[in-house]
């Protein structure tokens, strides 16, 4: 069975630093750890940005955001802090989806950096954009030094059926020489670029708590 995964990303510039932390950290994320089926939840913050929060989370499968443990967390379930705070930052993508490639890996052990790559594809050049980034695109990008695991998800609904994710040593790969070259050999075709939309692009840092 396909692995799940849902992406949570924010800009909190309207929320107190330390008050968007510390409910991420001593009850958002506590919560959803103690979901059977919730792999793995990690942090991210923009490489550039530092009010950019981006929350992965792998799943045994995309049903698990339709169990009973999830369901009385989430959605109209949510905390009072959780409304007020969510209530507050302005939520830039809500991603659940399946994994497609490679279908059942995990986020890997020691990276330090994020990339993040969402696009809005037209339902009839699926086929050719699958084919463009299974075939060229992420196969050139996973050999790039300092990538650890390059993965992509499909949604049925939402405003971005298709997600990247790219965990690296550190955000600087993907800004290096060698990315860079890798990315322009496999450019997207010009016929299917047109009909890419509302792409997203978030470039982070491993979020670690100040002590």
């Amino acid at each position: 069975m396909a692995k799940g995964l849902l992406v949570a990303a924010f800009e909190f510039s309207k929320v107190a630093e330390d008050e968007f932390n510390d409910w991420y950290d001593s009850e958002h994320i506590p919560e959803r750890e103690r979901v059977p089926g919730f792999l793995t939840c990690e942090r991210w913050i923009g490489a550039e940005e530092p009010r950019l929060s981006v929350a992965t989370y792998d799943l045994s499968a995309l049903a698990v955001l339709r169990s009973p443990d999830y369901l009385k967390i989430a959605y109209q379930n949510l905390s009072p802090w959780s409304k007020r705070v969510t209530g507050r930052a302005t939520r830039l993508l809500r991603f659940e989806g399946e994994q497609i490639h490679p279908g059942h890996e995990t986020a890997p052990k020691g990276a330090g950096g994020l990339l993040l790559v969402a696009f809005a594809v037209a339902r009839d050049i699926e086929s050719a954009f699958n084919d463009w980034y299974e075939k060229a695109h992420i196969p050139a990008l996973r050999a790039v030094p300092g990538v650890l695991s390059a993965r992509r998800f499909a949604a049925l609904e939402g405003s971005h059926n298709y997600l990247a994710l790219y965990h690296l040593e550190e955000p600087e790969v993907a800004s290096g020489a060698e990315w860079q070259r890798a990315a322009a050999a496999t450019a997207s075709p010009e016929a299917i670029r047109p009909q890419m939309r509302n792409r997203l692009r978030f470039l982070c840092r491993r979020y670690r708590r100040a002590s």
